[in-house]
C-alpha cells in the first residue's frame, strides 16, 4: 500500500474556495463501468488534471486532492481502476485490491482515462494533463503515449521500467507526445536511480520535453502530510505541480 489508511495529502485547504464536486459513474468504450471524483472550481477552468490513484484505486486521498486542486481553479477528475473486476461500487478500507491490480491492463487503464480526458474537455477544459501515483504514475506517463491529446503528464514515485499489463514507459518514449515531470523518492526501494536514469536518456532520445526530479532521501509515497521528515519534498513536489499545469497551459 503507497499510504496509510488514513493519510491525507499534504496540501493547506483554502478556505472558502469556491468548489463543487460529484461522485460520478462511466462507462468506457469496452463497456466498463467505473467510479470517479469531480471536483470542479466554480470558475470556468482552463486547465484540468485526470488524477490516477495507487494501486488502492479511488479512495478518499485523491478525493481529497482532487479538491485541492479545484481550490486552486483547476479542474480535477480522480478515477478508479478496478470497474472491469469489482464494480463501481464505493469500497471500505478492508478491500483486498491486489488482486485487482494484478488483473488490470494498460489498455483496460488507458480506455477508462479517456473517458475522463474526454468528460474534462465536455466541461470546457482547453488542457489536460495526467497525475499519477505509483501505480498511477507509470499509468500517467503511459498516458502521455496513447493518444489522449495531453498537454503534460505527472508521475509521483511511478516506475517507468516496470512492463505491468504492457510496455514500459522507457519503451513507450517515442510514443510519448506531451511534457513529463516525474517526481522521484530517492529512497525508493523498487524505483532506482538506474531507472530513473534510463527514463532521462530514451526521453532525451525521443526529443521529448521533460524535467525528473529526484528527493534526495524521500521515501516511496513521500507525499503524504504523516511524514513531516519530508514536508520539504512534498511542498516542492506540489509547486512543481501546479507550476507544469500552469505553464503547459
Amino acid at each position: 500500500m503507497c499510504f496509510d489508511l488514513d493519510s491525507a495529502p499534504p496540501i493547506p485547504v483554502i478556505a472558502g474556495a469556491a468548489v463543487s464536486h460529484d461522485d460520478l459513474t462511466f462507462t468506457a468504450a469496452d463497456g466498463n463501468t467505473f467510479a470517479a471524483f469531480l471536483a470542479t472550481p466554480d470558475e470556468q477552468a482552463r486547465a484540468g488534471v485526470v488524477i490516477l490513484p495507487d494501486v488502492r484505486g479511488l479512495y478518499r486521498f485523491y478525493e481529497e486532492l482532487a479538491l485541492r486542486f479545484a481550490e486552486r481553479g483547476v479542474a480535477a477528475l480522480a478515477l478508479d481502476y478496478f470497474g472491469r473486476t469489482a464494480g463501481p461500487e464505493k469500497r471500505d478500507d478492508d478491500f483486498e485490491y491486489m488482486p485487482h491490480v494484478e488483473q488490470t491492463t494498460d489498455d483496460g487503464v488507458q480506455a477508462d482515462t479517456r473517458v475522463a480526458v474526454e468528460h474534462l474537455r465536455g466541461l470546457g477544459v482547453e488542457a489536460v494533463f495526467t497525475v499519477g501515483f505509483c501505480f498511477g504514475g507509470r499509468a500517467s506517463w503511459v498516458a502521455a503515449a496513447s493518444g489522449h491529446g495531453l498537454a503534460g503528464a505527472v508521475g509521483f514515485y511511478g516506475s517507468p521500467t516496470r512492463e505491468r499489463g504492457g510496455a514500459s514507459a522507457v519503451q513507450r518514449a517515442s510514443q510519448i507526445a506531451a511534457p513529463i515531470l516525474a517526481l522521484q523518492a530517492g529512497d525508493d526501494q523498487n524505483i532506482t536511480a538506474d531507472d530513473n536514469a534510463a527514463f532521462d536518456r530514451a526521453l532525451s532520445d525521443a526529443g521529448v520535453e521533460h524535467e525528473i526530479v529526484t528527493y534526495d532521501g524521500a521515501p516511496h509515497s513521500f507525499f503524504d502530510r504523516k511524514q513531516e521528515a519530508f514536508a520539504d519534498a512534498s511542498d516542492d513536489a506540489w509547486r512543481r505541480t501546479l507550476a507544469f499545469v500552469d505553464s503547459n497551459s
